[in-house]
């Protein structure tokens, strides 16, 4: 048994060395033949392409679909790259949108103040609420402008549509605004179209009351109030807002102001006319002191007489 083994381990050597050199003679056989330049060679290797090509179809689809394999993973990789690309722009999108949104509405508000009409002789600056300060105790903002532009205390302040309340504070950069609506705020106003007078007096609401009112029966729901000018403190004639009624019937006024979002005040420059101390004054020249028996003396008649002699 053993012989037999070797003999057969010996034939199969023999097999693999014979079949190695008729490849071998094979494949040089073939290189020679695609290596000479002859017209029957080149005829000859036509023929074996044109044979052998078209069946070998099946040899060469492996290699087509992982060539296809690759061009699609490639393929699929640009894809995700784009996609990825897509998405960072359109995050950067979303973030000029919002911007564009911001500087629309900011330019809305600056085109509310421009149409504001006012008493041509009323000059005004505009300034940025910082920040604001809405409480139930008290209703305030700061602005970006102070002493140093100007602003004096005491000065209205207006958004784009009604007022908003006036300066109670004044920094060198920056002012503070105390709102309408603020407990401490009591606004001489009046009542268009009759003219009646009232007070309006802040309560931390949106909708502040009306005390005071002259005769309410001529007040309906929906007239205008504007600012009287009594007491010096603002100017006449400046809009709040337009009456309406509470759940419980009190005459209260719906600001025109949009409180909800301050961006930009006008503050208007009002310097309120000097008081009339002295309303004799108004009345004829000032005449000179008299002694005390002169005085006792002069009648009536006398003194008007110097005074058309002098």
């Amino acid at each position: 048994m053993a012989k037999r083994d070797d003999n057969d381990i010996s034939f199969a050597r023999s097999l693999r060395r014979l079949g190695f050199f008729l490849l071998l003679m094979f494949l040089t056989g073939l290189v020679l033949l695609w290596r000479i330049d002859n017209p029957r060679a080149e005829r000859l290797r036509i023929a074996v392409v044109d044979r052998l090509v078209p069946n070998m179809d099946w040899a060469l689809q492996p290699v087509t679909k992982a060539a296809r394999m690759v061009a699609d993973f490639q393929s699929y990789t640009q894809i995700y790259q784009q996609n990825q690309d897509l998405r960072q722009e359109l995050q950067q999108m979303k973030a000029w949108r919002e911007a564009a949104l911001q500087l629309e509405q900011k330019n809305a508000k600056l085109l509310d103040l421009n149409k504001v009409r006012l008493n041509p002789k009323l000059s005004y600056l505009t300034g940025v609420v910082l920040t604001d300060a809405g409480s139930p105790f008290r209703q305030s903002a700061l602005i970006n402008i102070g002493s140093r532009d100007g602003v004096k205390d005491g000065w209205p302040a207006m958004d784009g549509l009604g007022l908003v309340g006036r300066i109670s504070g004044v920094g060198r950069n920056s002012s503070r605004v105390i709102f309408v609506t603020d407990t401490n705020s009591h606004i001489p106003v009046l009542i268009k179209p009759f003219d009646q007078r009232a007070i309006l007096t802040g309560d931390n609401s949106l909708l502040p009351p009306l005390d005071f009112l002259e005769n309410s029966d001529r007040v309906q729901p929906g007239d205008r109030v504007v600012t009287s000018g009594d007491g010096g403190v603002f100017p006449n004639g400046l809009l709040i807002g337009q009456v309406t009624q509470g759940a419980n019937g009190r005459l209260r006024v719906r600001l025109s102001a949009d409180y909800r979002r301050l961006e930009f005040l006008r503050i208007i420059r009002f310097e309120p006319t000097a008081p009339i101390n002295n309303p004799d004054r108004l009345i004829g020249p000032e005449f000179p002191p008299l002694a005390g028996s002169e005085r006792s003396e002069m009648t009536p008649a006398s003194a008007a007489e110097e005074g058309v002699a002098q």
